[in-house]
């Protein structure tokens, strides 16, 4: 029996991340993401394609979302609470404790500062969690009579897992976003040597091979350390758990190493909470950190302060990391909005940029970019784009693959009825 494949969004780009599966007799929607670039209907993937008449809970056996990054779980509330889905929703622990924190964060920005109407509100966010079935790593979960769940340890960040789903003698991986390398707070990616029928895999970087993650973070080190000492603030945008930790640890240690009498600070309001799950999740983070935690926990950042508004007045040389990583709304564009006349200022972009928002536009070169209608700015300082991503390239991308034989398979459009 073949296997159909759907992507409703992240066929041909980054975000929105959402793949139809039919696999024996069932049917398995991976992920439930948003894209960052659109702030339309765009931005959600249509799901009238699996229903037009709202029988997504019957048609659809299950769904599971592989990390609480917004381009793989935005969607989540409005797909069950506005379009009617009631059926069984698979995430890690993890996921299923960070994922309702940063819905809720980017519903506040959307509803209650950019005054958007049809949106999903808090109250369908905790609703649709209630729907949530949390899974522990290499726990197998068995949906009705013949479907079988089990995640692996993906990596990328606090709670990431790739999926093994069998049906019968049929099964597929589905990755999600995953890293082969590890870095200084997670371990690489690790999943059994299953044989699935089908593998699908991000390809983020499929066609780059990084430099050598120590090399890029004495790039970084250098670069930073030469824009501060010649008097320049240093804007780093990041998502709120993941690369924040990651550079947070980088530079802490490095200033402390120099001793630098430069302020770091850091933005999110959800930094506290982050701490907390990292402390309450300690067992997925990496050998180093698990190790050390009874002594000190590496999170807990001595010399990184909170920001706040009113430092945007502050003269002098600074680094922030803000969010959200892609400059597209928040503190991270209101502080690029403010320093981006002054050449001594740099702009360093640690994770990729969807197309669309302002973080994308920067990396392209734009010296002139629209905010929005009524604002336009010029872009004088500084712009450095150095990969931090916690996403596998084409070598970690490769490894994973080499694991499994190559099997075709049906990529043909799936009638509607089929689902």
């Amino acid at each position: 029996m073949s296997i159909r494949v759907i992507p409703l969004g992240a066929g041909q780009d980054v975000g929105k991340s959402c793949v139809l599966v039919s696999i024996g007799n069932k049917n398995i929607m991976f992920d439930c993401g948003m894209h960052m670039g659109f702030n339309d209907a765009r931005r959600f993937p249509d799901f009238s394609f699996i229903s037009r008449s709202g029988r997504f809970t019957e048609l659809l056996d299950c769904v599971i979302v592989s990390h609480f990054h917004l381009d793989h779980c935005g969607a989540l509330p409005f797909f069950t609470e506005m379009c009617g889905y009631d059926g069984p929703v698979y995430m890690t622990h993890p996921t299923k404790a960070i994922c309702p924190i940063l819905l809720e964060d980017y519903r506040k920005i959307m509803v209650e500062r950019k005054g958007e109407q049809n949106f999903f509100t808090a109250d369908m966010i905790r609703a649709c969690m209630r729907k949530v079935v949390g899974v522990s790593l290499h726990e197998t979960i068995r949906v009705g009579d013949d479907l079988e769940i089990k995640a692996y340890y993906a990596g990328h960040v606090l709670g990431a897992a790739m999926f093994h789903v069998r049906v019968g003698h049929q099964s597929v991986v589905y990755t999600g976003d995953y890293n082969m390398t590890p870095d200084r707070h997670l371990g690489a990616a690790w999943i059994d040597q299953c044989r699935p029928d089908l593998l699908i895999t991000e390809s983020t970087y499929a066609t780059t091979v990084r430099d050598s993650k120590r090399a890029r973070e004495a790039d970084l080190l250098k670069k930073v350390q030469r824009c501060v000492e010649q008097g320049g603030k240093v804007l780093i945008p990041v998502f709120a758990l993941g690369r924040a930790q990651e550079l947070c640890v980088l530079l802490e240690t490095y200033w402390d190493r120099v001793h630098l009498n430069v302020p770091i600070y850091f933005s999110a309001g959800l930094t506290e909470k982050a701490n907390h799950y990292y402390r309450l999740f300690i067992g997925w983070t990496n050998e180093k950190i698990k190790r050390t935690f009874a002594d000190r926990n590496a999170f807990d950042f001595r010399g990184i302060k909170a920001w706040h508004p009113a430092y945007f007045n502050q003269t002098g040389p600074m680094v922030l990391f803000a969010t959200p990583g892609m400059l597209h709304q928040g503190t991270s564009l209101k502080a690029f909005q403010q320093w981006s006349a002054d050449p001594r200022n740099m702009v360093i972009l640690p994770g990729y940029c969807v197309t669309g928002t302002v973080g994308a536009k920067v990396l392209a070169g734009q010296k002139k970019i629209d905010i929005d209608a009524f604002t336009t700015i010029d872009v004088n300082l500084q712009v450095e784009n150095l990969s931090f991503s916690a996403h596998a390239d084409a070598k970690g991308i490769l490894q994973l693959i080499r694991q499994y034989r190559s099997i075709p398979f049906d990529m043909s459009p799936v009638p509607q009825k089929a689902w």
